[in-house]
């Protein structure tokens, strides 16, 4: 077997070890701790005991949603960063989630989540996110071509406004939706609908899935757009394709998750360190990571100062720019050393 092969197999069997890691050890901790062994045994016997609600009620469903979110984030950042082939950009940087925080906040002030149901506010964040994705796309459309770098640019630009309109919203409101605005905006793993986890978990795997029709596609675009034309790509499809499929992803993770930061940023920069630039395996790699990264984060969140819980977007923040000063330094360090 080809040693390329062999390299990205061991390293998809690392993370993957890794991720199944990160899940035990974070089904165990918490407020209230849990051995392993009890945990197997609340698995066939325990249904009814308290401690099984806590893991199963409580806990795990954080933990798929955090897979789901991470994966989603990751993997939408690896897109991005692929086909615009600048290493700063992640999904927050086109405004998505932006977006998305303005339709909850306008949610919140407006009280709708109290008028209606509980969904109504992930349904504002994804229609606030929907919004900004057809405002971007269309602008950035000229002649029948997406213009890349015009993309960017009013992407930066609409994620200004929208952070202005959100900072008017949170001047004017009340003391109590001042409180469920930052909050929300800091991001959460505790969601109650079961239907919107399950929808998270579906959408991030179709995402994955999808990704790798574009994996060839995705390392044609390194080479920049004039080469993948040459190589057979009908590039304005693509691009149309991925930037969809990188916004939905997006789109759905913010608006259930609030705006978690740095893991679209980070994780893809983590990943090209140890598994390489070809997108067969940084996609399922970065997938992987990400997913680890975000259920460690969360565990981190809620038991650092338990009972008390930190909002994970201030962990993801703290240990996402630690590890991207530290993924750039070692970047530097082997270019000087070549």
């Amino acid at each position: 077997m080809n040693k390329k092969f062999l390299h990205w197999i061991s390293w998809v069997l690392i993370l993957t070890g890794l991720l199944i890691v990160v899940i035990v050890f974070s089904l165990c901790v918490g407020s209230a701790g849990i051995p392993v062994g009890r945990i197997i045994h609340l698995i066939f016997e325990g249904k009814g005991a308290t401690e099984y609600s806590i893991l199963f009620d409580i806990r795990l469903p954080r933990i798929i949603l955090g897979m789901a979110v991470g994966g989603s984030l990751s993997v939408a950042g690896v897109i991005l960063q692929g086909m615009f082939r600048n290493p700063l950009v992640e999904p927050y940087t086109l405004g998505i989630s932006g977006g998305a925080a303005l339709g909850a906040c306008l949610n919140i002030v407006l009280g709708l989540s109290h008028r209606f149901s509980v969904l109504s506010l992930p349904a504002s964040g994804f229609i606030g996110a929907s919004a900004v994705i057809m405002l971007i796309y269309f602008l950035s459309v000229r002649g029948g071509i997406l213009k890349i770098r015009g993309l960017l640019l009013t992407g930066v630009m609409v994620s200004f406004i929208s952070s202005s309109l959100i900072m008017f919203i949170m001047a004017v409101s009340r003391v109590s939706d001042l409180h469920g605005i930052i909050f929300w905006i800091m991001g959460s793993l505790e969601e109650p609908s079961g239907l919107l986890i399950k929808l998270a978990v579906f959408v991030s795997l179709a995402g994955l899935i999808i990704s790798y029709f574009f994996c060839f596609d995705l390392n044609a675009f390194s080479s920049g757009e004039e080469d993948a034309l040459h190589l057979g790509i009908n590039t304005e499809r693509t691009k149309r394709l991925l930037f969809i499929l990188a916004a939905v992803l997006t789109g759905l993770s913010v608006s259930i998750a609030g705006v978690i930061g740095f893991i679209g940023l980070v994780v893809p920069h983590f990943v090209r360190m140890f598994a390489g630039y070809d997108h067969r395996i940084l996609l399922v790699g970065s997938y992987l990571f990400g997913a680890s990264f975000l259920i460690l984060c969360d565990t981190m969140a809620r038991t650092i100062i338990a009972p008390m819980e930190l909002p994970v977007g201030v962990i993801t923040g703290i240990l996402g720019g630690s590890l991207f000063v530290y993924a750039l330094t070692k970047r530097q360090i082997g270019e000087v050393k070549k």
